[in-house]
């Protein structure tokens, strides 16, 4: 559970456009707001990456994901994946950003197994963008000093502690079955 002040802080910090870090099942990871564009734009110059790639949606409840995603499939279906270390590719909404989507017809969602990162989207009300803290290409950061020490103020990371998993999640196309990332 995040600490009221704390929590108030991020609120804060994401309303005026910043990027977060986190603690997610396998690294830290760094997110911000997906409907706020500039934030993303934000996000995508510290790791220094495209936006044509696209990014992964985190939540924490279902219905944080509704508006992004033209429709889910049946509870019963992705309780296979979910709550766990599956990013399920699936239609885009017409209300799915483009900065999110990047060049894709489909977006990269999740539904969180690890706790802070479950209870981080469940106390803002909101599907968070979740990518691992690092720049493209380089080891992603496990820990909060390691957060603030590759990121300094640029991005506001909350304390607490990385799950067990040793690799990030599987990318997974839910239509097709392919694996893009395993």
């Amino acid at each position: 559970m995040i600490p009221a002040p704390l929590l108030g802080r991020i609120r804060r910090h994401l309303r005026a456009g910043g990027v977060i870090a986190y603690p997610t099942e396998s690294c830290y990871g760094i997110g911000c707001d997906p409907r706020n564009c500039g934030a993303v734009r934000l996000l995508l110059k510290i790791k220094q990456r495209r936006q044509s790639r696209g990014l992964i949606l985190i939540a924490g409840r279902l219905n944080h994901l509704k508006r992004y995603v033209a429709s889910l499939p049946e509870r019963e279906e992705l309780c296979k994946f979910w709550p766990g270390p599956y990013t399920l590719l699936l239609k885009a909404s017409r209300f799915a950003p483009k900065w999110i989507t990047g060049s894709h017809a489909k977006i990269a969602v999740r539904l969180t197994a690890h706790p802070d990162a479950s209870g981080l989207c469940n106390s803002l009300g909101t599907a968070l963008v979740s990518t691992s803290a690092n720049v493209s290409g380089m080891k992603p950061a496990r820990t909060y000093r390691d957060c603030i020490s590759r990121f300094g103020s640029r991005v506001l990371t909350i304390p607490g502690k990385v799950g067990k998993r040793k690799i990030p999640s599987t990318i997974l196309d839910f239509e097709s079955g392919k694996i893009f990332r395993p």
